[in-house]
């Protein structure tokens, strides 16, 4: 987990109720939204701290490891590295499967965002980004004051209705922007809670990180 001090809610990457097995989170302290959240590689010293997270979660007996914050596929391969058990820590891995389960068409992209996700992030998912649409959480209040700002001055409490209002709204423009649009991807961890929101607004299927964990421990059975 990120360092943050923002309530997660049910369906957050970061709430163990959020899955239906049983879970354990462990914030990597300084890597806050603003060292991780941006295009480029966080440092090498946090690149080490999550290694090293990885490799104490296996030897406690983890089947797999993901991560909130979708940015951190850049050092994917690192952090599988470290340890014998699988890892994905960003839904953006999923987006091959994704693109082929629904003929090829178009994927929308929603990230906290989008000036952060630069080519490494896409390259790092194996994607080109003529072939999607992305769009950002930037310009939501509710969801920079809570989440893309210092741990210090992040808002403790969410305002859930006004960042499920943004997320569809810019939801619905990637839509009526893209009439051959298939599917959403979540990058974000935080996003999760809104997921059914989406898809009833855009009658279009969405996955994210809640995905990727079902995937790897249907794996593991």
């Amino acid at each position: 987990m990120l360092d943050t001090r923002f309530v997660r809610i049910a369906g957050d990457a970061g709430n163990v109720k959020s899955y239906a097995y049983p879970a354990r989170t462990r914030v990597i302290e300084g890597a806050g939204s603003l060292e991780i959240v941006k295009d480029g590689l966080p440092s090498e010293y946090l690149i080490e701290r999550f290694c090293a997270a990885a490799i104490e979660f296996e030897r406690e007996g983890a089947k797999a490891i993901i991560s909130t914050c979708g940015f951190l596929i850049t050092v994917q391969n690192r952090i599988a590295a470290a340890v014998n058990i699988p890892v994905m820590v960003s839904a953006l891995s999923l987006y091959s499967q994704v693109s082929e389960k629904h003929n090829g068409k178009t994927v929308g992209i929603i990230t906290a965002s989008e000036a952060s996700l630069g080519d490494l992030a896409l390259k790092s998912a194996g994607i080109v980004r003529d072939n999607v649409r992305i769009v950002g959480m930037e310009d939501c209040e509710a969801f920079v004051n809570a989440i893309l700002k210092s741990k210090e001055e992040q808002c403790v409490t969410l305002d859930r209705e006004s960042i499920e209002q943004s997320v569809i709204e810019k939801a619905l423009f990637l839509v009526q922007r893209n009439p051959r649009l298939g599917a959403f991807i979540l990058e974000c961890g935080n996003l999760p809670p809104y997921a059914n929101a989406i898809s009833e607004a855009t009658g279009k299927p969405v996955y994210s990180i809640l995905d990727v964990t079902d995937q790897l421990m249907d794996r593991r059975q």
